[in-house]
């Protein structure tokens, strides 16, 4: 039987917040042959509903969604702000997630969520730049800026814009199965399913862009060679400096010390390797510069909180 997704619209909505779980639901159904999803979109009012980049949907009226839903999605976009003065819009959400199964957001989408009084006393995401204003304004939600997706009994809510393919996802393996969403997956040509737990962030996005260009240089070098020597007194010598001035200047410019920085760079490694080949966790552990399967997995399930056998069993293409 084909689920039912109906995608909460409005002006100035994020188009890739409702396309990208639409265009996933859609390639499993069709992947499935029918017997996967039925999206529909919705809005205040039926009719053209403009995204912020000035294209337009068409959606249906919030008001004439009959029936059980089986996931109710929320898109965000930079329009929310206004669109929480909307009742509306507000109470039309917080009837139809009554007779739904699950309940999700996209990106500041939480932000309508908890408006609607669905995520008192839950522990729920959203976009980084936007995780301390939530915070701010509802202080009975758990908000947690850090996972790319969050799953709080039947509220769902993922990070920032494409983050919602990576929700979508998971709620098809959680539907269908991880071999299903594999598949949607290698069809549209995305990331493999990565899992809710994964940092919003990669260590070269966690670290601010040092304004030396020798260290800039050098993040490129730790990125690209993590099996190398990459302790303090090397990393020193390679940018001609002493080794407390070089821990004392990279930790300024970038964020991280040195050895933060490097694991989780390497741990950036680990998730590639064992994402894309079949080797074992030995020599994902020796190519990825964590030097021992202990290191692995500890190095492992404190960046991406799963186990590197989990990851690999649920998130590696079978196409290699």
């Amino acid at each position: 039987m084909r689920r039912r997704i109906v995608i909460v619209v409005f002006p100035g909505f994020q188009l890739l917040d409702m396309a990208g779980p639409a265009d996933v639901f859609s390639t499993a159904d069709l992947i499935a042959r029918g017997r996967g999803y039925r999206v529909e979109v919705a809005a205040v009012q039926a009719g053209a509903v403009s995204a912020h980049n000035g294209l337009a949907v068409v959606a249906g009226a919030l008001g004439e969604v009959t029936g059980s839903i089986d996931t109710l999605l929320v898109a965000g976009g930079l329009s929310v702000p206004r669109q929480l003065e909307d009742r509306a819009l507000v109470e039309a959400i917080s009837g139809l997630a009554a007779r739904a199964d699950r309940v999700a957001s996209v990106c500041n989408g939480a932000f309508l969520l908890a408006e609607a009084g669905l995520l008192g006393r839950r522990r729920a995401t959203t976009h980084w730049l936007a995780a301390d204003d939530l915070r701010r304004r509802y202080a009975d939600v758990e908000v947690d800026p850090d996972p790319l997706y969050i799953e709080d009994g039947n509220v769902w809510t993922s990070a920032g814009v494409l983050s919602g393919v990576d929700l979508a996802l998971a709620l098809v393996a959680r539907d269908h199965g991880h071999e299903l969403a594999r598949d949607v997956a290698r069809g549209l040509v995305v990331y493999l399913h990565r899992p809710g737990g994964q940092s919003q962030f990669s260590a070269p996005m966690r670290a601010m862009t040092p304004r030396s260009l020798p260290l800039r240089e050098l993040q490129g070098y730790i990125d690209a060679n993590p099996a190398a020597d990459l302790s303090v007194p090397a990393l020193a010598r390679r940018v001609g400096m002493s080794e407390r001035h070089f821990s004392r200047v990279f930790t300024e410019q970038t964020g991280l010390s040195p050895g933060r920085y490097v694991e989780r760079s390497r741990a950036d490694a680990a998730r590639r390797l064992l994402e894309v080949t079949g080797h074992p966790l030995e020599t994902v552990a020796r190519e990825s510069g964590l030097g021992t399967p202990e290191s692995l997995y500890r190095v492992f399930r404190r960046h991406w909180r799963v186990s590197p056998g989990e990851h690999r069993r649920r998130f590696q293409s079978k196409e290699k």
